[in-house]
């Protein structure tokens, strides 16, 4: 039987009361959204259903499901998909929540706290790297780098040991600035980790504890990737816990399946090889490196893409790493009885250990890895990546689904919430559903009214939970805020990219917009290209690329100048923040199919049409929508926001899948007429 809407649900008598009083605290305003979602969420954790909700930007999202998650006296996780959303809600929301309407919440044991951060092992500063180094690739201790690379490594080692001295976290967030290359100087990841029990500075340890704060606290935030390790591979990293919301839900099968996704090249071999040697007595190690040199040569034999079945040599060869790597492993000598002692020297047994163990975690890594794709199993899709600068030809193997096991390792023992200001693609929580492992639709509620639902035809693998979706819309009206423009009269897209239409159309609207746009493209040539266009037309405006600088600094300049258009790819679809008059004109190149060459798209999408579905809609369409529903959300991000959506693909006004896409989008007022869109862009920036 379906649970009722959540205008008929009783609440929780606690429930408006503390969020009313979270946010007056907080100087916002309620919005019925946000009370109608709250309520949702708590009816869900009462009633051990499933939710999908769709909270458009400006709902206040995450207070709707912090205060109830905080009234629960089980324990509650919150995953999101940035690090952006994470550091908002431990920093700023969740502390600012507690000391608004700490009274109002249920009371706890003053060594309790109410919430705790998880991220994974090689986020906090690793101790035993920084006091006893690094081991090169043959095991043994090197100094600090010289340089500016060494200077940057010797102010995080002084930062981590002040963080230490005054019980900080030693998280990579709180560093001083630095590169991928100097973090990975002074952390470990879980496969290195000597843990705590062998380890002379386990006590000390930032990791360790992170992880007993977290199993003291009643709310866990953490992230998509830390949560399907824990969830769905079955590696113990977040304590006990029976309810999660998923934050930025729409990101969540990307960041399982790229969890789930390994990796391996000649190079990894051959690195594996050169660390055992010390440790390992007999030839094994050196059977590794022959085995390396025959991946080598059987990678040097395929053409980059995917393998539909793996080639006999290739096959061969994965057999051969994958038994030289188990050979190794038997050869590693038992643990050492002096391991632990306490040594503080870098000839220590505890410095011994270490490299020991790091590099007998590489030769497990490279077992599992090549195990999985000498197997060829028909759950997971196999392929070769060409190499490219820096980084040589490597094979690739991803799940070619996840649903099924986000149905049976994440959905089976616990009640979950989904939540994105993206759910309902296509006007259906059906599609996005179907993605996370949720069969059949048992009550849909869009903005607080009951619409009928049609059960999946999969009914055999209906989930045991039911779930229903709720969509409490959105504070902006967007039919008066914003303009849909498909540039109707244009032509096609072509694999050349932009073509002289296309060019002298984005002219003239960032002409009419005197700058303030926001460019979203296909690819980074596009951008580019595009850039120079306008720059070369309309010299008297700024026009930032991406890759002219970092993101932050390029979108602190497209803030600080409103006579500045930026041009980028992906990280600018979804990731950017800009409300009020910097950004009133987004430019979408073209609609964000996948490339017809992805090996795992690909995959999926000939998968769906053996099935018996349509491939295409269900793959390449849904891609595209999600992708256009984020882009498009850039414009809008406060009540006083106005402006325009410029999509230049004809194919979203003549294309019979286009009534899918624009159905994902916002309820933008639409238009195909360009005098009239530049007249608005003119006006809005007169005004």
């Amino acid at each position: 039987m379906s649970p009722a809407p959540p205008s008929e649900v009783a609440a929780d008598p606690d429930l408006r009361q503390v969020l009313a009083a979270a946010v007056e605290a907080l100087d916002g305003q309620e919005r019925l959204g946000q009370v109608t979602m709250a309520e949702a969420v708590a009816e869900s954790f009462e009633s051990g259903h499933h939710l999908l909700v769709q909270a458009g930007t400006g709902t206040g999202k995450s207070l709707a499901y912090l205060v109830p998650a905080l009234l629960r006296e089980e324990r509650v996780v919150v995953a999101t998909a940035t690090l952006a959303l994470q550091h908002q809600l431990v920093e700023r929301d969740l502390p600012a929540l507690v000391a608004a309407v700490g009274d109002l919440l249920p009371a706890r044991a003053a060594d309790r706290p109410r919430y705790a951060v998880l991220k994974g092992r090689s986020n906090y500063a690793c101790l035993h790297r920084i006091r006893e180094g690094v081991p090169d690739d043959q095991g043994v201790l090197v100094d600090v780098p010289q340089g500016s690379l060494g200077k940057a490594v010797l102010e995080l080692r002084a930062w981590a040991e002040e963080e230490a001295a005054s019980d900080g976290t030693g998280e990579r967030d709180h560093a001083p600035h630095h590169t991928d290359r100097v973090w990975r100087q002074v952390s470990v990841n879980h496969r290195e980790c000597l843990g705590s029990a062998k380890c002379p500075f386990g006590a000390e340890c930032f990791a360790e504890h992170a992880r007993e704060r977290a199993q003291r606290s009643q709310l866990i935030v953490t992230n998509h990737s830390l949560l399907a390790i824990d969830a769905i591979q079955g590696v113990p990293m977040i304590p006990e816990y029976d309810a999660v919301v998923i934050d930025e839900a729409h990101e969540l099968t990307a960041r399982v399946t790229q969890a789930a996704t390994d990796e391996l090249s000649a190079g990894d071999v051959e690195r594996a090889a050169r660390r055992s040697q010390r440790w390992v007595e007999g030839d094994q190690a050196d059977e590794l490196g022959k085995a390396a040199d025959a991946l080598a040569g059987a990678l040097r034999e395929c053409d980059p893409g995917r393998f539909d079945t793996l080639p006999d040599h290739l096959g061969g060869a994965l057999a051969l790493v994958r038994d030289a790597a188990r050979a190794t492993l038997s050869a590693y000598p038992k643990e050492s009885a002096s391991t632990g002692s306490g040594s503080n020297g870098a000839g220590g047994a505890a410095s011994e250990e270490a490299g020991r163990t790091q590099a007998r975690g590489l030769v497990q890594d490279l077992f599992n890895v090549a195990a999985r794709m000498a197997e060829a199993s028909s759950a997971d899709v196999l392929w070769l990546a060409e190499a490219r600068e820096r980084t040589p030809a490597r094979l690739c193997v991803a799940p070619l689904q996840v649903s099924q096991q986000l149905r049976e390792k994440l959905l089976a023992d616990r009640v979950v919430i989904f939540t994105s200001a993206t759910l309902r693609l296509g006007g259906d929580f059906g599609v996005v559903a179907r993605s996370l492992g949720l069969r059949q639709e048992e009550k849909v509620s869009v903005a607080g009214k009951d619409s009928g639902a049609t059960p999946d035809s999969e009914s055999e693998a209906v989930d045991a939970r039911p779930w229903r979706g709720v969509d409490v819309g959105s504070p902006f009206d967007y039919g008066k805020q914003a303009i849909l423009y498909v540039a109707r009269h244009l032509p096609v897209p072509g694999r050349d990219g932009l073509g002289a239409a296309q060019l002298a159309e984005i002219v003239e609207l960032v002409d009419a917009a005197a700058g303030r746009t926001l460019g979203l493209f296909s690819s980074r040539r596009a951008a580019e290209v595009a850039a120079a266009e306008v720059r070369l037309r309309l010299p008297h405006l700024t026009t930032l690329a991406q890759g002219d600088a970092q993101l932050p600094e390029l979108a602190k300049q497209f803030v600080a100048d409103p006579h500045t258009s930026l041009f980028g790819t992906l990280s600018l679809w979804q990731g950017l923040d800009v409300p009020g008059d910097t950004c009133q004109l987004v430019i979408i190149d073209r609609i964000p199919f996948p490339r017809p060459d992805d090996p795992l798209m690909s995959a999926r999408q000939r998968a769906a049409d053996r099935a018996g579905h349509n491939g295409f809609m269900q793959v390449a369409a849904t891609h595209a929508a999600l992708l256009l529903a984020q882009g498009s959300g850039r414009l809008i991000r406060t009540m006083t926001d106005r402006g325009v959506v410029a999509i230049l693909d004809p194919r979203l006004a003549t294309a019979r899948y286009g009534s899918f896409l624009r159905a994902s989008l916002p309820p933008m007022w639409m238009t195909e007429d360009p005098q009239l869109v530049r007249g608005a862009l003119s006006r809005l920036g007169e005004g």
